[in-house]
């Protein structure tokens, strides 16, 4: 929760929102200490105090429009102005080019182009009847254009190895100074620790060399703030050689010609210097020196070590140290040395400090007959005098006889009203002013209550609240509050007066509602205001938003639902910020993103959607938040800043910067590389390192012009690739590898076949690739025959038949010979086998399986790799039949070495043959001798022909046919038949059958029979086998229903079934009816029970009609137990009596009405009428 916003309100005007966060006292002393500071209501006469004024240095620039003078006052009566301008009356109505403002002090200088007699010191004076402020001194400076003067300049000359200043005396401006020692055209004088700029501006040499001689030394000066740059006259310096030109980096024998020397000061002159500079300045102090060689400077502060805020810059000339203080001051000193000597000057370091206030004076309210005290101090360095003045004149010039002044401090005894005055302290040293107003107002004034009357606050339970009592008063008031017109004031922990006079509630309650008073009174007088209290119901969100992780380009959902008081209905929102900025939900389109239900939605995550959501839901007087941090995930950015280092030939260095991974860990980069020669465009994977690397060294292929680019992996998927980085061609090299996938085969008996695997050509590391394929007899003293080609085959020609081979392949280009190949082991072609198994013999299984087995065939006779066996067999006739045919001839193949098989799928009591070969890469050799032999007999297939032929009353006529496949001697049928009842559930449907009868007959040529004494009106299944003297077969089925008892008559069967969660059957009833058929018009009436269920269970009703021998079957009757009102095809539905009609008609037979009645959840029989009629 948040704590209340003191709303309030006039009777009359809407609600708005305040604050109030303060801690008191019950009773409180109310209006102002006596000498404290004081912030006096306007509507109180009182003293002018300055309240905007001008900086106290106001510049001039040139490419500024005009130029305000600022002096704005606030007072009682309301203040005048006038000003003065170097200590006289100035008065800016008297000059018509300046811009005046009503009602204000303040005026503009426009910039017509002359500003000089503007020029000057400034003071403005706020007056009225009871006193006058002033303001600091505003010093109005007016530029004048920088100039170097025009002056021809001598050139300079020297004698080799001497000192040279050349000078640059800049002129005069608005700081800061910029100053630059080029040449004509522009290009800087390169400086070091012999050629140097001082801090004057000049350019030293510590001593000259020929190589300095030159006509155009300019000096520029620069002045930043007024837009201007100026150049000197360009000085010549001629340097006189001495018999050989040497400078200080020349050989021995050179730099002997100039005359060496020790080391003296150029700047600053003498052995010592004071120095003076302001806290918080930068100390800088210089030495310069001439000499050869050239010398070095060191610095050192005596009995101290250097600051760690020291530098040393301009070539060690320069020590500088930023932000000085008074730890800084001391001595330092510089020391320029060669190897001749050195030469010593020492700095006498001050750090001063202008004016700070110690006890600035303060405005006071006093009461009349008082003492008043009013101090002012400062400190600095030198130590600040301090100045007086009283409405801006010295004290001297307003003499009074109860004011005494005592050191820093001012008193005045038994102060008046007409002692109220501005007094003005000014604290000054050479460093700056400071100038401080207070006004003294002596007066006695009873209780003005500043806050209005009737205003309406609403405070939320069980936070605080704050009641408005503003009150001023000399001297102070003190305030009370009551409530509900209650005698004593309002008391307890809760309650607590702020020294301002509010009332605050704490951990408000519903009973703090009411009306509210403030009473206020002091010495001269009393005062009060009535205030209204209404308490709130907190408004505090109970469905937060969580945080999320989304991967971007999908929708974002974050909910926040709240409660709230009752009665802000109207005035109720959710607002919605993404790090504490609010969402503008203007609901188009192209926002991103849409409200509903108090579910925010971010519709095509992007980036810009990462970040904190802060929901709030607000009243006019309350608020609660709730945030959840929004993690957008997408693929990592492409690496950037790609660079190849250590190139080594045919390896570099990639080096990247990481992409920004989105929220998902990097886990891994692909390298890919793009060549121009084979595959230009084309980019391949080269290398993957882990995600936490930013390098990797690559190893590369010969005579490859590569480029490299770099993708980054996360968990969400691949980024894109990186920019391709510069090309890098490898040099040629001699092949890294021999080819692969080496096959030796041979497709005719004498030649032997050599494949392999090329090279890649990328993988050729150079031109001229070409392939030396060498081989030999295995286990033969021979040597190696070898051929060199290009192409990746060769064909070995005039070889034995199958006989082992050794083969070896070498790549080379024009670089040399790749690695030392590997030596492959093959055979030379395959011929035919030349001989058949023996020993085959035959195992009868089964009536339709047998195994066979055989002599392995000599591999000496197979000529070639051993592929298996195959075993050919065909059916010469069934035992049922004398003549033999050759049948179909059948073929199964054994790869490998094995001696036995097992064939399958035979027929049954017939006579079969079978042969047996061996295989091998080039073919099958010669079958075996064939064998013959007979399978058992089986059961018969089933009847291809079996039905119903005749329904009578008790009895039905049923015909088959034999079976089309015997598969041995048939010796009769079984014959099988039962009753049988469908159930229809709503799971699923389920068949009740009777008891199974069984007759068998025992002649095969009997087709026909009639069963007797069945039940009328009874659906019936019958089963039908064909029998062997081995078994009988599969059956075959048919259904039939016996007949009704008359043609005038019909049966109705209703079943009732009923489920509990779909689940199991809860119970089940069977009733039927038999009556006469009645007429068309005629309606019979039956009374039959089903059961009630609760609403969690789910009834159902099926109907059998039969009439005239036809079977009627109507669909399920389903009534829904969870609704009054149902939607079924054709239901007509009656709330007021809780009556269910299903319709279901059936064509040309009965039409039956099922209905059911349901009251409530209680479960109890109920009566359901059932009737029908026929329809013509």
């Amino acid at each position: 929760m948040v704590v209340c916003c003191g709303a309030m309100r006039m009777r009359s005007s809407m609600w708005s929102p305040g604050l109030a966060l303060l801690t008191g006292v019950v009773v409180s002393v109310c209006a102002f200490h006596l000498t404290t500071a004081i912030d006096i209501p306007m509507e109180v006469e009182q003293l002018p105090t300055i309240t905007e004024s001008s900086p106290s240095s106001l510049i001039a620039f040139p490419f500024d429009e005009s130029f305000p003078m600022t002096c704005e006052a606030k007072g009682n009566p309301k203040p005048e102005y006038r000003w003065t301008k170097n200590g006289e009356e100035f008065d800016p109505y008297q000059d018509p080019r300046l811009i005046k403002e009503d009602n204000s002090g303040t005026f503009v200088i426009p910039n017509t182009g002359n500003l000089t007699e503007y020029q000057g010191t400034y003071r403005c004076y706020a007056e009225n009847e009871l006193g006058t402020a002033i303001t600091e001194e505003i010093e109005f400076v007016v530029p004048h254009v920088p100039k170097f003067p025009k002056e021809k300049i001598d050139p300079i000359k020297v004698e080799e190895g001497q000192p040279v200043i050349l000078e640059c005396n800049p002129p005069k401006g608005i700081p800061p100074l910029q100053i630059y020692w080029m040449t004509i055209d522009l290009q800087h004088i390169e400086q070091d620790e012999r050629v140097s700029m001082g801090l004057n501006g000049d350019l030293f040499f510590s001593n000259a060399l020929e190589k300095d001689s030159r006509r155009d030394y300019c000096c520029f000066a620069a002045f930043p703030r007024i837009r201007t740059i100026v150049q000197k006259n360009a000085m010549s310096v001629i340097v006189k050689s001495k018999n050989s030109n040497s400078d200080s980096s020349s050989s021995p024998g050179r730099a002997n010609s100039i005359l060496e020397r020790k080391p003296s000061l150029l700047m600053p002159s003498g052995v010592k210097s004071e120095t003076q500079l302001v806290k918080g300045d930068e100390l800088l102090l210089e030495c310069i020196a001439e000499g050869f060689p050239t010398p070095k400077i060191e610095w050192v502060r005596m009995g101290h070590r250097l600051p760690d805020r020291a530098t040393i810059e301009n070539h060690g000339k320069l020590l500088s140290i930023d932000r000085v203080n008074e730890d800084d001051s001391g001595k330092y000193r510089c020391k320029a040395k060669n190897i001749h000597g050195e030469a010593n000057h020492s700095f006498d370091v001050s750090v001063e400090e202008p004016p700070k206030w110690v006890s600035e004076p303060e405005s006071q309210l006093s009461t009349i007959g008082s003492d008043v005290q009013i101090k002012c101090s400062a400190t600095g360095t030198p130590q600040p005098t301090i100045q007086w003045r009283v409405n801006g004149k010295p004290l001297k010039e307003v003499p009074a006889s109860n004011r005494k002044v005592l050191d820093d401090t001012i008193v005045l005894h038994n102060a008046k009203s007409i002692d109220s005055a501005v007094y003005q302290c000014e604290a000054s040293n050479r460093h700056g002013t400071l100038l401080a107003n207070a006004n003294i107002m002596i007066m006695n004034l009873p209780p003005m209550v500043l806050t209005e009357e009737g205003l309406e606050y609403s405070a939320v339970e069980g936070k605080s609240v704050v009641m408005h009592c503003k009150v001023f008063s000399s001297p102070p008031s003190i305030v009370t509050w009551n409530k509900d017109d209650s005698t004593g004031s309002v008391e307890g922990p809760r309650f607590t007066v702020h020294q301002n006079g509010s009332l605050e509630i704490h951990n408000v309650e519903k009973e703090d509602m009411g009306q509210y008073t403030c009473y206020t009174k002091n010495t001269e007088g009393k005062s009060a205001i009535t205030a209204l209290l209404d308490v709130k119901d907190p408004t505090k969100i109970f469905q937060a938003p969580e945080d999320l992780q989304v991967l971007i380009g999908t929708t974002a959902q974050l909910s926040c639902l709240a409660v709230y008081d009752n009665s802000f209905s109207g005035d109720f929102e959710i607002v919605w910020e993404k790090d504490d900025m609010e969402i503008a939900l203007n609901h188009t389109e192209n926002s991103g993103y849409f409200l509903e239900d108090g579910i925010l939605q971010i519709v095509n995550v992007s980036h810009r959607d990462h970040g904190m959501y802060k929901c709030v839901a607000r009243t006019p007087v309350d608020q609660d938040t709730a945030s959840a941090l929004l993690i957008v995930l997408d693929v990592p950015d492409a690496p950037e800043n790609l660079v190849l280092s250590e190139h080594k030939g045919r390896s570099v260095k990639l080096k990247w910067i990481p992409g920004d991974d989105h929220n998902s860990s990097t886990t891994d980069f692909i390298i890919e590389y793009e060549e121009s020669q084979w595959e230009p465009g084309n980019w391949n994977e080269l290398q993957r390192v882990p995600g936490n690397h930013g390098s990797a060294v690559l190893k590369l292929y010969g005579h490859v012009d590569y480029r490299f680019r770099v993708s980054g992996v996360n968990a969400v998927g691949r980024g894109r690739p990186s920019e391709p980085t510069e090309r890098y061609k490898t040099p040629p090299a001699a092949p890294d590898k021999n080819p692969e996938n080496i096959k030796i085969e041979g497709h005719l008996a004498h030649e032997m076949d050599i494949n392999w695997e090329p090279l890649s050509p990328i993988e050729h590391n150079g031109p001229g690739l070409e392939y030396k394929v060498s081989y030999k007899r295995q286990d033969v003293e021979e040597d190696w025959h070898e051929h060199v080609v290009k192409r990746h085959s060769f064909v070995v020609k005039g070889t034995p038949t199958f006989v082992p081979y050794e083969v070896r392949i070498q790549a080379r280009n024009y670089q040399g010979w790749g690695p030392e190949p590997k030596v492959m082991t093959g055979y030379s072609g395959e011929d035919f086998p030349s001989a058949a198994p023996d020993d085959v013999a035959v195992e009868v299984m089964n009536n339709s399986l047998v195994k066979v087995s055989w002599t392995r065939v000599h591999k000496e006779k197979l000529h070639g790799h051993l592929g298996g066996y195959r075993i050919n067999w065909w059916r010469l006739r069934s035992l049922l039949d004398s003549k033999k045919t050759q049948g179909n001839k059948h073929t199964l193949t054994f790869p490998g070495d094995r001696n036995h098989a097992m064939v399958p799928g035979l027929a049954p009591f017939s006579e079969y043959s079978l042969i047996v070969m061996t295989f091998n890469g080039r073919g099958n050799g010669p079958g075996s001798h064939a064998v013959n032999f007979k399978t058992p007999e089986g059961v018969p297939e089933e009847n291809p022909v079996f039905r119903v032929t005749d329904v009578q009353k008790h009895t039905v006529a049923l015909t088959w046919a034999p079976p089309l496949v015997a598969n041995g001697v048939v010796t009769g049928y079984r014959l099988e038949y039962q009753l049988s009842v469908l159930c229809v559930c709503l799971v699923n449907d389920t068949e009740e059958v009777g008891v199974l009868q069984s007759m068998d007959i025992s002649s095969p040529d009997t087709t026909s029979c009639v069963l007797r004494n069945l039940e009328a009106v009874s659906r019936y299944k019958f089963y039908l086998r064909s029998c062997t003297r081995v078994g009988c077969g599969p059956q075959v089925s048919e259904e039939s229903t016996t007949t009704p008892v008359a043609r005038d008559s019909f049966i109705i069967v209703i079943k009732e079934q009923v489920f509990i969660d779909l689940k199991g059957k809860a119970s089940y009833e069977t009733t039927s009816w038999r009556r006469d058929l009645p007429s068309a018009s005629e309606t019979v009436y039956f009374l039959y029970n089903i059961t009630c269920h609760t609403l969690s269970m789910f009834g159902m009703l099926w109907i059998d009609v039969f009439n005239s021998g036809i079977h009627c079957q109507l669909q399920p009757v389903c009534l829904p137990l969870t609704s009054k009102h149902c939607s079924l095809p054709r239901v007509q539905c009656h709330p007021f009596q809780h009556r269910y009609s299903y319709h279901q008609l059936c064509s040309h037979y009965p039409r039956c009405v099922i209905c059911a009645h349901r009251d409530g959840q209680h479960r109890h029989r109920c009566p359901c009428v059932l009737n029908y009629h026929l329809r013509k």
